[in-house]
């Protein structure tokens, strides 16, 4: 049974929520680690319009959601260069399905941030230009995925892709990378909490390119440091407070429903208990607030693959919890108006 709704009245952008079909895939052939990642997308194989709705219309007051890349609907025949454009031409297609108002007032798919690889130096502007011409003007940035460990079994299946070691620092990146700001393009940054320091370089090298931190830097507990979260908890405080001394650095607040900070309670068996998350994460959460101040914090649902820990309603309300001794004005930041500054959506409350 879902829980009460807390604040049911607060408007809330969701800036970090993903969609796919891939329930045409056999999940069993895949190289798939312990995890949960194989389950979680046995239980959630298709996360469309429909299931986003069902998600965002069950309480919380969802008024808008960015969607960030996850190779999805790929373009099959075009160069491998622009084959990442057609996620951003479905998700448009998708964000102008809610944008009809047919579905209700909430805008699916306000901002759109896809993929492409940077290291095509400055041949991937072609590519940029290519999504911002798809985009039906919602186009607002690129990740490229950095996650990287030397423990093929930490990242899981994610291994397989590619994302090798060091990827943020190599010159054919930074060239490609030194194209987004001219276009007015953010860069999401998802690494692992070990990589912490490439995203301060990054940062340090383009500080006229927002970049985003996704997940809180993703804290690991998994693979190679089980047991260790803990341990490494003051490593990753200082990397923080470095990537908060970089004007151009946001961050995502969420994304600890994920295996990687090895939750093990909280993925094993899906939580409905909102007061128990909100106390898990807190750590996590409380330290990127006081870094970054709430200007440059967004809270963020990263759905479908938190899924495997909470339903959407339980995650938002663990959250609202989280910060319940917050003023008025710190939670508008925290739950709208960061990421509606960050990503130019041009929403009112």
């Amino acid at each position: 049974m879902a829980p009460n709704i807390l604040e049911a009245d607060r408007p809330i952008i969701d800036p970090h929520h993903h969609l796919w079909d891939r329930s045409r895939l056999d999940l069993h052939d895949m190289p798939f680690a312990e995890h949960g990642f194989s389950e979680m997308l046995r239980q959630c194989p298709r996360y469309l319009l429909d299931e986003l709705l069902a998600d965002t219309q069950a309480g919380h007051d969802i008024r808008a959601t960015v969607f960030v890349e996850c190779r999805s609907m790929y373009r099959a025949a075009a160069q491998p260069a622009f084959r990442c454009v057609g996620e951003t031409e479905f998700v448009n297609g998708v964000a102008a399905m809610a944008a009809s108002g047919a579905y209700g007032p909430m805008q699916a798919c306000a901002g759109i941030v896809g993929h492409a690889d940077l290291r095509l130096g400055a041949e991937v502007g072609a590519v940029l230009d290519a999504h911002i011409a798809a985009g039906g003007g919602r186009f607002r940035g690129i990740r490229q995925s950095a996650a990287f460990d030397a423990d093929a079994s930490v990242l899981g299946p994610l291994s397989i892709r590619d994302m090798p070691a060091g990827l943020l620092a190599s010159a054919d990146f930074r060239a490609g990378f030194a194209e987004l700001a001219p276009r007015c393009l953010s860069f999401d940054a998802w690494v692992l909490e070990p990589q912490l320091s490439e995203v301060v370089e990054l940062a340090r090298a383009f500080p006229q390119t927002t970049i985003v931190l996704d997940h809180v830097g993703s804290p690991v507990g998994i693979g190679a440091y089980t047991g260790q979260r803990a341990a490494r908890f003051n490593g990753w405080r200082e990397q923080i407070a470095a990537l908060a001394r970089c004007e151009n650095v946001m961050v995502k607040l969420g994304g600890l429903g994920m295996p990687f900070p090895g939750f093990a309670w909280s993925y094993a068996n899906r939580a409905d208990d909102y007061v128990a998350l909100a106390e898990a994460w807190a750590p996590y959460l409380r330290t990127c607030i006081e870094a970054f101040g709430v200007a440059r914090c967004m809270f963020e649902s990263n759905f479908p693959v938190d899924h495997f820990t909470c339903d959407y309603t339980t995650l938002w309300n663990a959250l609202k919890y989280g910060v319940r001794d917050g003023s008025a004005a710190e939670k508008d930041a925290l739950f709208f108006d960061t990421a509606n500054r960050v990503y130019r959506l041009g929403l009112t409350r």
